[in-house]
């Protein structure tokens, strides 16, 4: 394995973990803010509206998410599969 193989699978290990953990981080993102503004223009300053509901979204998109994330992971493990049978 050369180092141009290896940059090139570090690469597309990275890539792989942005695309999987991206959609879910995004989703808790923007329930954040939006509670974060809610909050801000009711001047309501209660701490478990901020964690149930976000906790409520990110688990029913990871339901959501499931299938792509488990698909892609299949797609990268197979690929690493591939290259270490590949090795001399």
């Amino acid at each position: 394995m050369t180092e141009e193989d290896a940059l090139a699978m570090a690469r597309e290990t990275v890539l792989t973990l942005l695309s999987i953990a991206g959609p879910i981080m995004g989703v808790a993102l923007t329930v954040g803010l939006i509670i974060a503004l809610f909050q801000a223009l009711t001047q309501l300053q209660e701490m478990t509206l901020v964690f149930v509901p976000k906790i409520a979204v990110v688990f029913a998109s990871l339901l959501l998410f499931l299938p792509f994330m488990l698909a892609q992971m299949k797609t990268f493990f197979e690929g690493v599969a591939d290259k270490i049978i590949g090795l001399p």
